[in-house]
């Protein structure tokens, strides 16, 4: 069986594809690192609901930056802080990708996943072409680990899906990041 670490942005994103991992027979761990969510509120809300339906559905997550949100998210800023001003799908978002994604990368290769993949690549918002090279550039990292897998998690009835499933869930109205947050005001 194919072993799959699913980076997860949140719930309302992650539920079709978790649904459709499962009924194909692969075996997924979910891994929640986001530094970007901004507030911390945001951010606990966020992961309390992929939590919640991790548990629901028997699908064991890693939290990887809850031993102290306030330290990962000062790094992610400061990486990133140089590129406040770009918009949405630009250069921030790009490097945000691979922020992410390098410590998803990371953790697969680390813990003998077969490959990881991204709900990321289930938004509409998102560039799907930024996400995929930043996938392909965080496995690079990591030659002789997980591969990374660029399905577009948009297709196949999947984004359909992911909306009736996400009436579940608190959605959120921006991606998470304080940048994109003060653009949507």
């Amino acid at each position: 069986m194919t072993t799959v670490l699913l980076h997860s942005c949140c719930a309302p994103c992650s539920a079709a594809i978790l649904e459709w991992l499962q009924d194909n027979n692969y075996a997924t761990t979910i891994f929640f690192y986001n530094p970007n969510i901004f507030p911390q509120e945001e951010y606990l809300r966020r992961k309390e609901e992929i939590v919640r339906y991790a548990a629901q559905i028997g699908v064991p997550i890693v939290d990887y930056d809850d031993s102290d949100w306030d330290a990962e998210h000062a790094c992610w800023k400061e990486g990133l802080c140089h590129l406040a001003s770009e918009p949405e799908r630009g250069a921030r978002c790009l490097e945000c990708f691979r922020y992410r994604l390098l410590r998803a990368a990371q953790y697969a290769s680390q813990n003998g996943f077969d490959c990881f993949t991204t709900t990321l690549a289930s938004s509409r918002w998102k560039d799907l072409n930024q996400i995929i090279a930043a996938g392909n550039w965080a496995a690079s990292q990591y030659p002789d680990g997980a591969t990374f897998w660029d399905r577009n998690w948009r297709k196949g009835g999947l984004y359909e899906r992911r909306n009736e499933l996400a009436k579940q869930f608190y959605n959120q109205q921006y991606c998470g990041c304080e940048y994109s947050m003060k653009n949507n005001k």
